[in-house]
């Protein structure tokens, strides 16, 4: 990255861009149109993980994308559990209590690798917890981790509008 070139102009947060006001127009439709809601939200989250292929394929990782990028994940989960919250009162509190915990480690954790000199958070080096080495150092557990616990808010909100078309019967083969 040479000293004249403009982060906010890099390809991965020219591609993050439009997903952030994706996301916003899924917020706008929640209450109301699951359908296009779901889908803006799933095509705000591909646009995410794309910029996050092309910030390493490009070369063009910065701190400020890394932070961005950790930011509007965060704010995309709040807004799909402050939804579920409306749609289920009864949890509220445990939406509200996932929201605060997603917020404060995620912002803990990078406040701490930026004190650091870290790059990004994901770069947990030997001292970082086991746990935590394992979440960010193997791509594909990040993925379906990340993946699995969206799907799941995301069910439970596809959820409260209705069941879903029916499955195909089952063919029995215990006889």
């Amino acid at each position: 990255m040479a000293a004249g070139d403009n982060v906010f102009l890099f390809v991965p947060n020219l591609i993050g861009y439009p997903g952030w006001r994706w996301a916003a127009v899924s917020f706008y439709l929640m209450p109301r149109s699951p359908g296009p809601a779901a889908a803006c939200y799933g095509l705000s989250a591909l646009l995410d993980a794309i910029d996050g292929q092309a910030a390493r394929l490009l070369g063009q990782g910065s701190r400020l994308g890394a932070m961005l990028d950790m930011l509007t994940d965060r704010l995309s989960t709040m807004g799909l559990l402050l939804n579920l919250a409306l749609l289920y009162p009864a949890a509220a509190p445990l939406f509200q209590l996932s929201t605060a915990l997603d917020v404060a480690s995620h912002w803990l954790h990078m406040h701490c690798t930026t004190l650091e000199g870290g790059e990004s958070h994901k770069a947990v080096g030997g001292e970082g917890h086991p746990l935590l080495r394992l979440y960010y150092s193997s791509r594909p557990l990040l993925f379906l981790l990340c993946a699995g616990n969206e799907g799941f808010y995301c069910c439970l909100y596809l959820l409260h509008f209705g069941e879903g078309p029916p499955a195909p019967p089952l063919i029995c083969i215990c006889k």
